[in-house]
């Protein structure tokens, strides 16, 4: 018989935080369904809505995919008349991204899906111990961001923050 760590249960913040985003995504993806687009490609329209000029391989980065995926991915977008791509004037060999103003209508409606389903989620919940939240998941995100690899034993200066 398997006996689970009180350490790992499944009220552990580690899958808590698992849980939350995997719904998140999960709703949101059911309320976008009709925008015939795939939920990693509505994530990379809104990053992109977000850091405007990113690079593709920052993009892969934030949404934790291969590279070649991400592009294959702005090749879709592009080919849609959604995103187009610049030359970096710093770096001839890399693109920015940008949305074009046909992708407008579709940011304006994830933005109104993404705020239904955030006051959907918060419904029962005080305004206080929602900021108490936020500040919590910002200094864990924080925390992670700052360890640097081989290096477990807290947080380390020069890392990368992601938010």
């Amino acid at each position: 018989m398997l006996i689970i760590s009180p350490r790992m249960d499944t009220n552990h913040i580690a899958f808590l935080i698992s849980d939350v985003a995997r719904l998140y995504r999960r709703r949101f993806d059911e309320r976008t369904r009709s925008f015939r687009i795939t939920g990693p490609q509505m994530r990379a329209l809104v990053a992109i809505m977000r850091f405007p000029g990113i690079n593709q391989g920052a993009l892969a980065e934030r949404l934790d995919v291969e590279p070649i995926t991400t592009c294959r991915m702005v090749d879709r977008l592009e080919q849609a008349s959604l995103v187009e791509r610049r030359r970096d004037p710093q770096d001839r060999r890399a693109w920015q991204l940008f949305l074009t103003d046909e992708a407008e209508p579709i940011i304006n409606e994830l933005q109104t899906i993404g705020e239904s389903v955030l006051a959907d989620s918060l419904q029962g919940i005080e305004p206080a111990a929602r900021d108490a939240a936020i500040a919590l998941l910002g200094r864990i995100r924080d925390n992670l961001g700052n360890i640097t690899q081989g290096n477990d034993d807290g947080p380390t200066q020069g890392a990368i923050r992601h938010g």
